[in-house]
């Protein structure tokens, strides 16, 4: 299989964009895809028409000839679309959330072990972020000792009138934890050197969306492994005034030194994406990791091709969901959204 065909079921968040690029950067083919929203499908064509649209997602999941599907379906619906191309021969690449609910991660879970496929998601905050992969290569190359606690922060801005019902619907997006806050589980396990970790607290609130109620607007989590613990914030108050759609950092203590990662923009002034600041023995520097190369791709596409874990351990994908999926039910305990 030296070359793979992939498709698109779901195209509702717009990662599947980067989702398609990576596949492609890699150098997969990507050859058709299924939506039933006309106004997506249009923008999602004119950018990638290679890629035929099929009005029936079983000419994409009954196709031989494709080897990969990768979706950004409404979260809710991610599930479905994942346990079925798995059941039909397929490798998935999925948006994060995976999932919204603990049985459909159960689900997912067994229908990956029955099937020996590769069931992965695209952690964009760190497989697409250059700084993060270079901070990934800093801790490898013990520029900072050993890992003892991660920050991860995850502002975003809301722009209510450019964001579908969906998006204001828990029961869709599967809450703020669940749903944002799965790039910064992911990346505490990554540089924790950790497959598994325990949420100690955590709680989520609408504090300044009330005519959203099914919004969560801010939440935040406590946790830990054997030797790391961590905190995540994640929040949709990005003001109006940054020029990006949010501050997104992550610091990294070590016993020797730190690393602090602006993905998004420098608010001191340096120009551009990528910022990595280490400080360590050596004194303190400032890396643009904006030429940084993007692994995962390729990596994955390997994993396709042997049956291989290379591009991330099967157990650290599901795991980050469900460290995800306790942290959010934690927060709800005692609501209506216990469930």
């Amino acid at each position: 299989m030296s070359h793979l065909n992939f498709a698109a079921i779901g195209i509702n968040h717009s990662h599947i964009y980067g989702q398609v690029e990576c596949l492609k950067r890699a150098g997969a083919r990507f050859v058709s895809f299924h939506a039933q929203e006309d106004d997506l499908a249009t923008a999602f064509s004119s950018k990638f028409p290679e890629a035929r649209r099929v009005s029936d997602p079983r000419a994409i999941f009954e196709d031989p000839s494709i080897q990969i599907i990768t979706t950004a379906a409404i979260p809710a619906e991610r599930a479905a679309i994942s346990i079925a191309a798995m059941q039909h021969g397929k490798d998935v690449l999925s948006d994060k959330p995976g999932m919204t609910s603990f049985e459909q991660l159960s689900d997912i879970r067994a229908v990956q072990k029955a099937t020996g496929r590769i069931y992965s998601v695209l952690y964009s905050e760190h497989f697409e972020v250059p700084a993060t992969v270079k901070a990934g290569s800093l801790v490898a190359q013990g520029a900072i000792g050993e890992v003892i606690n991660t920050v991860g922060l995850g502002p975003h801005a809301i722009r209510n009138n450019h964001r579908p019902d969906w998006f204001f619907d828990r029961a869709q997006y599967g809450g703020i934890l669940c749903d944002i806050a799965s790039h910064q589980f992911e990346q505490f396990l990554f540089f924790s050197n950790a497959i598994d970790g325990e949420i100690i607290s955590a709680t989520v609130a609408n504090r300044g969306n009330a005519g959203r109620p099914g919004l969560q607007d801010i939440g935040d989590v406590h946790m830990k492994t054997e030797r790391t613990s961590g905190y995540v914030r994640v929040d949709w108050f990005t003001p109006q005034g940054l020029p990006t759609w949010g501050d997104g950092r992550l610091t990294i203590l070590g016993t020797e030194g730190y690393i602090e990662l602006r993905k998004y923009i420098d608010i001191n002034g340096r120009p551009g994406t990528d910022h990595l600041f280490l400080v360590n023995a050596d004194g303190v520097q400032h890396m643009d990791c904006t030429a940084v190369d993007l692994p995962f791709g390729r990596q994955f596409l390997d994993d396709v091709r042997n049956q291989t874990e290379t591009a991330m351990p099967q157990e650290r994908c599901f795991n980050a969901m469900k460290l995800a999926l306790t942290a959010q039910q934690l927060a709800e305990r005692g609501t209506e959204w216990n469930q």
